[in-house]
């Protein structure tokens, strides 16, 4: 699946869906109805920023989006984060698998990354299948970590995977 650095011209195209899966308030911990200012400001960092946002696409349509990003600052800039996104109506055809690799393993490698953490938020099943497909296991659940419009309260899971045995100390993931 074709796979590119995003622009700001993508953001018309992942806007949609970004709004869409804020508002359902099922898998992320993003604000359910962020304006469009506070929208593009979560996704798509300015470029001084250490981040690094990447979206996959077919015939000119994105199908999905990953954002990566230094877990945190000085000391901690070792281990990369990531969260990624796909176009419901384009679940099922690869998207994300192909999304994850790229936002984790290789870009982390790049930047010297030590190992690869996601940010605590709801996985769904289909999600934490694909996540232990790349490596990933979950290191703990916080109980009622997320309060899910559906099921109530339910558990975020820490999930992790080491990238390499040696990390550059404050390799910040640009």
């Amino acid at each position: 699946m074709p796979m590119r650095e995003a622009t700001a011209a993508d953001w018309p195209g992942l806007r949609p869906f970004f709004r869409d899966i804020c508002a359902a308030g099922e898998t992320f911990t993003y604000p359910l109805h962020p304006t469009e200012e506070e929208a593009r400001a979560m996704w798509m960092p300015p470029a001084s920023a250490p981040a690094h946002v990447v979206v996959a696409e077919e015939a000119g349509t994105v199908l999905g989006t990953a954002h990566m990003y230094a877990n945190r600052a000085g000391n901690g800039a070792h281990v990369a984060s990531a969260s990624y996104m796909v176009d419901p109506a384009h679940q099922g055809r690869g998207a994300g698998r192909a999304l994850s690799p790229t936002a984790w393993t290789g870009r982390a490698r790049r930047a010297s990354a030590a190992s690869s953490t996601t940010p605590s938020s709801r996985r769904t099943p289909p999600a934490l299948a694909l996540y232990g497909d790349l490596g990933f296991e979950i290191l703990g659940t916080l109980p009622e970590g997320f309060h899910h419009p559906r099921l109530g309260y339910v558990g975020l899971h820490s999930l992790h995977r080491a990238l390499s045995r040696t990390g550059r100390a404050g390799a910040a993931v640009t």
